[in-house]
């Protein structure tokens, strides 16, 4: 069995949290940044990993996801500065599995990453993102460590789902 752990990251949360899964894949891997990587074939499982931004998939993990193989497994990991299970990163999921129509999504998961403090000042000024900005400051020093312990039990649920 080989997995890939592709992971796109701004600030190293998400790069962070995709060292964490890879910890956890008791089997062959490798661990790449997106734009690092030539090809997606290969690989038995891809956990493909980015940060929410503007409660989307940025455009760098776009491109690579739409990219993925007919039919190949892989399971979703992001960083966001909202609270877990918020609308925001949900949408951010529901558009990368919009994008992966052709692969076969096994799940997804989630943990909040600190927000850079120029995005939060700049957010705090628009009436209508005040509110999400007071949230992510509530993010700093994540992912913690329960987030990354969280991130490897997900990478074994999905290497368990992947061989049922």
């Amino acid at each position: 069995m080989k997995a890939l752990v592709a992971y796109y990251s701004d600030t190293g949360n998400t790069e962070k949290l995709a060292r964490a899964l890879c910890e956890a894949i008791h089997f062959e891997n490798e661990i790449k940044s997106i734009p690092e990587i030539q090809s997606a074939d290969g690989y038995d499982i891809i956990f493909c990993g980015f940060p929410v931004q503007a409660q989307s998939v940025p455009r760098k993990a776009q491109d690579f996801i739409k990219g993925l193989p007919a039919g190949q497994k892989v399971a979703f990991f992001s960083t966001h500065g909202s609270l877990r299970g918020g609308q925001l990163p949900r949408q951010a999921f529901e558009h990368a599995i919009g994008l992966a129509s052709k692969a076969s999504v096994l799940g997804h998961f989630g943990c909040r990453g600190q927000v850079r403090q120029n995005i939060i000042d700049a957010l705090m000024k628009k009436p209508e993102h005040k509110a999400w900005a007071e949230e992510a400051l509530s993010a700093a020093g994540h992912p913690d460590s329960q987030d990354l312990a969280d991130g490897k039990k997900f990478a074994q649920e999905m290497l368990a789902k992947m061989s049922r």
